[in-house]
C-alpha cells in the first residue's frame, strides 16, 4: 500500500483532491486539522489535511500524469514543513489575505530554475527572504530609507527562522504606521466639536466629508453641521449641498474667515461641526494663508489633511511642506482603490509625524470609508494581495 496526503480549505475539497488522483479505490486513513503557525498564522485559515492509501500497482498509471504538478509544488514543501499546530488568527485578516507564502514560493522557484545557480555562492534562505522583503517594499514605492530601515533591523536578528523573519518585517511596519486616530469624542459635550478638512484640489476631500457626516447622522444619531468655506468651485458647494439636504442636516456658506465664527455660533446645538476648506494647489502659498487664517480663528479644533494615495511621492513632499504651518492634523487618504501602491502611506506618515486617520476605497456615501487598517497595508506592503 502506498500512502498520499492531500490537503483543502475544507475536508469535500481535499477529498475531491483524493478522488481526482487515486479514484474511488482510495482508502481513507486519517483526518485532520492543520492550523498555521508563525508569520502566516496572521493570514491563513486552518486547512484539512486527508492521508489516503492505495495499491500500488493501482497507483502506477497515475503517478507520470502527476510528476510535473509534484515539481512545482517542491518550494511549497519547503515552506510547508514549517508550519505547526498553533492558532491565533487576527480577525478581519483571514479573508482578505493571499499569504505571502506564494510570494516566497515564487522566490524559491526563480532560485530553483536559474541556470546559472551552479557558479554562483550558495544563497541563505535568510538571505533570500531578506531581498525578497526589499524588493516588495521597493515595488509598492517605499522609500528607501524607510525600506533601509526596515531590512538593517532584519539583518540584526540573530534568527533565521522565515517564521520569525517576516514577523519582524510585518511588526516593524506595524509600529512605522502607529494606531491610526480619528474624530475624537468631545471633552466638553456642551460644545460642538469643529473638525476642519485642509487638502489639495481634487483628492475628494468633499465627498469625504459627506461620508464622514453620514456615519455620524446614520450610525452615531449625532446632530451634524456643515460649514463650507470652498466658494471657489461651486460644483464643491452645490455636492456639499445635496448631500446635506439627503441627510437633512444645516449647512452653512461663509465667504470670509470672519464669518467662521458666526456660523459656528448659529450651530451650537449640534454635536459635531465639520468645516470644509477651499481646495489649494500646493504652489500657491499666499492663497494657503486663506486657510490657515480660517482654521486659526478656532481654538479648540481637530484638523485633517485629506490626500490621494495615487498622488506621486514627490508631490505629496511638496503639499505636506504647504501644509506644515498647521499644527497636529491627522492624514486621511482617499483613493485607496484606484492604486496597487501603499508605500507613499507609509512614507508620508513617517516623513510629517502626523497620525493617520481614516481612508476612503471608493465613491459610494456613506460606504467606502473606515479607520484606515493598518494590519491591512503591512501585509500589503509585503507582497500579501499578489
Amino acid at each position: 500500500m502506498k500512502l498520499k496526503k492531500y490537503q483543502g480549505k475544507n475536508e469535500t475539497e481535499a477529498m475531491i483532491k483524493v478522488k481526482e488522483e487515486l479514484g474511488k479505490e482510495a482508502l481513507i486513513v486519517n483526518i485532520k486539522t492543520i492550523k498555521p503557525k508563525g508569520f502566516y498564522k496572521l493570514f491563513k485559515k486552518p486547512i484539512i489535511e486527508v492521508t489516503a492509501a492505495i495499491d500500488e500497482y493501482v497507483d502506477k498509471n497515475r503517478v507520470e500524469k502527476k510528476q510535473e504538478s509534484d515539481i512545482l509544488n517542491i518550494s511549497e514543501q519547503i515552506l510547508a514543513n514549517r508550519l505547526g499546530t498553533e492558532n491565533n488568527d487576527v480577525k478581519g485578516l483571514e479573508e482578505k489575505i493571499n499569504s505571502l507564502h506564494s510570494i516566497f514560493e515564487k522566490q524559491f522557484n526563480q532560485q530553483n530554475s536559474d541556470s546559472e545557480l551552479e557558479t554562483k555562492p550558495e544563497i541563505s534562505e535568510k538571505q533570500v527572504v531578506i531581498k525578497t522583503i526589499y524588493n516588495q517594499l521597493i515595488d509598492n514605492e517605499v522609500d528607501e530609507i524607510i525600506v533601509n530601515e526596515i531590512i538593517n533591523e532584519i539583518e540584526h536578528f540573530q534568527g533565521d527562522d522565515l517564521d520569525d523573519i517576516l514577523l519582524l518585517a510585518y511588526q516593524k511596519i506595524i509600529k512605522l504606521l502607529d494606531m491610526p486616530k480619528v474624530i475624537e469624542k468631545s471633552l466638553n459635550e456642551d460644545w460642538a466639536k469643529k473638525v476642519f478638512f485642509i487638502g489639495p484640489t481634487g483628492v475628494g476631500k468633499t465627498t469625504t466629508i459627506a461620508k464622514i457626516a453620514s456615519h455620524y447622522v446614520l450610525n452615531e444619531n449625532k446632530k451634524v453641521g456643515l460649514i463650507t468655506a470652498d466658494t471657489y468651485r461651486i460644483a464643491a458647494v452645490e455636492q456639499l449641498r445635496t448631500y446635506a439636504n439627503i441627510l437633512c442636516v444645516p449647512i452653512k456658506v461663509i465667504y470670509a474667515a470672519e464669518e467662521l465664527e458666526e456660523a459656528i455660533d448659529e450651530f451650537s446645538d449640534k454635536d459635531i461641526i465639520l468645516i470644509d476648506t477651499a481646495g489649494r494647489s500646493h504652489k500657491n502659498e499666499m492663497q494657503f494663508e486663506e486657510i490657515n487664517k480660517l482654521i486659526q480663528t478656532v481654538e479648540e479644533k481637530e484638523v485633517f489633511l485629506v490626500l490621494s494615495a495615487t498622488t506621486k511621492y514627490k508631490d505629496l513632499i511638496k503639499i505636506t511642506e504647504t501644509y506644515s504651518l498647521v499644527s497636529n492634523y491627522k492624514l486621511i487618504f482617499t483613493k485607496l482603490d484606484e492604486t496597487t501602491c501603499y508605500g507613499n502611506i507609509l512614507n508620508i506618515k513617517k516623513r510629517t509625524g502626523a497620525n493617520l486617520s481614516y481612508a476612503t476605497f471608493g465613491q459610494n456615501v456613506p460606504d467606502d470609508i473606515g479607520e484606515i487598517d493598518v494590519q491591512e497595508i503591512a501585509k500589503h506592503l509585503l507582497g500579501g494581495n499578489e
